[in-house]
């Protein structure tokens, strides 16, 4: 069958699509917003602006997801059965299939009660599993807006101790910390600040993404949730939502204060995620020297890391093969999304 494929990472707060042709290059990666907590119109809408991007050529259709956790539904069955439902609208005569975890990839049709939790939250596999094809012996790491997953890698396979949100957070393969949306008073409660400790206010003032504007690490492209005031997202606006946190009152004069006390909570998450990356890699039974495979558009951040720790470093859009110039977003932004279109080609499904 000849005919390109569109994978679909359908989160919570983005809908990313890969466009790759049927040989398994990559032509095409987007990124559109999708506050999807504000009901299932707004996956339509975001769906519809990305199809219009694409073009309408006659493709074939994956997806996976992590969306259904949003709170407009009542419990990920209900979750997974609204998105599902959506794409097949939206998507009506194309063929589409589901990516369900150590299920495989099932069409609709073929979808039961038994499915539903190996489909909710199951796109960290789908880029583990083809990081585990492509590279040796790593940690393969995705650090995204809202979440990082961590995956021990080992004779071209995921050793995975958990596969239910659940497990993987009691297993520390996933950490919900992230580069743009995680409130910064969940990353410390404490701080140096003007040369003494103190305490932080526990209020959401500033997520992570302010703290990245000012130490001038985030991409623009990568920027598209709302900030926690609903105000720029200028560096001094940033700033300002960051002083909020200390008592101290803003003055744009003081920036080197507030580049100061973004560089210690940048700090403080690297120190998070250095942690968690050093507890994987101690299950490693291979023997052989771990790397890390970085994706997602935090993994700035794990580059950090590598460097500090001395491991070397893969990143996820080098393991493929593309037909296009990376511009502002690449492979790695979009991992999940290109992943479960990757697997579907070298697979024959």
């Amino acid at each position: 069958m000849n005919k390109q494929i569109v994978g679909w990472d359908i989160g919570g707060a983005h809908l990313k699509a890969a466009l790759l042709t049927a040989d398994g290059e990559i032509l095409q990666v987007i990124q559109q917003a999708c506050p999807l907590w504000r009901g299932i119109s707004e996956l339509d809408k975001a769906l519809a602006l990305i199809l219009h991007a694409q073009g309408d050529g006659d493709c074939r259709h994956v997806i996976t997801m992590t969306g259904e956790l949003v709170d407009c539904f009542a419990d990920r069955e209900q979750g997974v059965k609204a998105i599902i439902q959506a794409m097949q609208n939206q998507l009506a005569g194309k063929e589409l299939l589901v990516f369900a975890g150590r299920h495989g990839f099932l069409n609709p049709e073929q979808i039961n009660a038994d499915h539903y939790m190996a489909i909710a939250s199951a796109n960290w596999l789908a880029s583990a599993e083809l990081a585990a094809q492509l590279s040796h012996a790593a940690l393969f790491v995705d650090i995204g807006s809202t979440t990082t997953d961590l995956l021990l890698l080992e004779n071209q396979q995921v050793s995975a101790l958990g596969y239910t949100d659940y497990q993987r957070l009691v297993s520390g393969e996933l950490l919900y910390t992230g580069v743009v949306r995680t409130s910064v008073m969940a990353i410390a409660q404490r701080a140096q600040f003007k040369g003494q400790e103190m305490g932080l206010m526990a209020e959401h003032f500033a997520t992570t993404a302010d703290v990245y504007r000012v130490t001038g690490d985030l991409h623009e492209a990568h920027d598209q949730a709302e900030t926690a005031d609903g105000a720029e997202k200028t560096p001094l606006a940033s700033a300002r939502r960051l002083s909020r946190l200390t008592g101290y009152e803003f003055d744009a004069a003081d920036w080197p204060l507030w580049l100061e006390f973004a560089q210690y909570l940048k700090a403080r998450q690297k120190q998070l995620l250095t942690s968690a990356c050093l507890q994987q890699m101690q299950r490693s039974i291979s023997g052989l020297s771990l790397g890390l495979v970085g994706a997602g558009v935090g993994r700035f951040l794990l580059k950090e890391i590598a460097a500090e720790q001395g491991f070397a470093y893969q990143d996820f859009a080098d393991l493929l093969k593309t037909q296009y110039t990376a511009g502002e977003l690449d492979a790695a932004d979009c991992a999940p999304a290109v992943a479960v279109a990757w697997l579907v080609v070298n697979h024959s499904v």
